[in-house]
């Protein structure tokens, strides 16, 4: 049995965006969704008489919040397969745990009770920084939620780390049918710049050159795996979190890899995620590889 989507909702306009996403993005791959509110309320509201009629009014919401997520979700594609639960547990312990049984997890860009000058939420930062598993921040313009750029972008790091985010990035190009761009962004260290002038070289060629060589070993397996896919690669010079921004407006989806090393409990999310979570045009996929 295919693991499902797992969507974190809280009935906000974000949460509920991500609904929509992850309904569209499991139609593609023949996957359930499963949409799980996390609530506190037993901890909150447990003085409340086992034998009461009345049920806590956190409760109540939780319930009203996953119903009214799930009758989305089954509006939108009744032929995607909802379950929807309330789970008695923080927001951020939920998912992770979720995670773990999950194709991937999907949330909204800001949550229910964020503050508004936040540009990501506390919860989504913190299940993209630690799942185990590949993690989507459902954020950006009409154009990239609704697909019609038909484009993804991947951002390649090296081939060591970056092994997974390219099969996923390969998988998700194959079922949408559209284009895969993967842009390597390399610099030259002004140091070298310098050294280099005076020897009469061009240091910039000697740095494209390692960025491309780098890039074909990457791929090479993927481009096997997957020959129907209609690959773009291109080398660019500059810091890697513009020129991934930069080309974020014209993607539906957004790809980076991110390193987890065993033993290490807090945040996992290099600079180049962590901007990208924030800032992108289109919806970021953080995609762990296991050190």
């Amino acid at each position: 049995m295919e693991l499902p989507l797992v969507v974190g909702v809280d009935g906000s306009d974000g949460s509920l965006t991500a609904v929509d996403w992850a309904v569209d993005e499991a139609a593609r791959h023949g996957l359930p969704v499963r949409l799980v509110y996390a609530s506190l309320w037993e901890r909150y509201e447990g003085g409340v008489p086992s034998d009461s009629l009345k049920r806590p009014s956190e409760r109540v919401m939780a319930e009203h919040v996953v119903a009214s997520a799930a009758e989305r979700a089954r509006r939108r594609n009744p032929e995607v397969k909802v379950s929807a639960e309330v789970i008695p547990e923080d927001a951020v312990s939920a998912l992770l745990d979720e995670g773990r049984n999950a194709s991937f997890l999907v949330t909204g860009s800001r949550g229910r009770g964020e503050l508004a000058g936040l540009l990501l939420g506390s919860v989504g930062l913190a299940v993209a920084s630690r799942a185990h598993g590949p993690v989507v921040v459902v954020r950006g313009d009409k154009a990239a939620l609704a697909g019609t750029h038909e484009r993804i972008l991947l951002g390649a790091g090296e081939p060591a780390t970056g092994g997974e985010a390219v099969r996923f990035a390969f998988r998700e190009a194959e079922a949408r049918g559209c284009t895969l761009d993967v842009v390597r962004a390399w610099r030259c260290p002004a140091h070298e710049s310098a050294d280099d002038s005076r020897l009469a070289q061009d240091p910039s060629h000697r740095h494209e050159q390692r960025a491309s060589e780098l890039l074909d070993r990457l791929l090479e397996e993927a481009v096997l795996d997957h020959p129907g896919v209609r690959l773009r690669t291109v080398t660019v010079e500059g810091p890697a979190r513009r020129v991934l921004l930069n080309r974020s407006a014209a993607a539906d989806l957004l790809i980076v890899g991110a390193q987890r090393r065993k033993g290490h409990i807090g945040l996992q999310l290099g600079r180049v995620a962590h901007t990208l979570l924030h800032h992108a045009d289109c919806p970021v996929a953080i995609v762990p590889q296991q050190a």
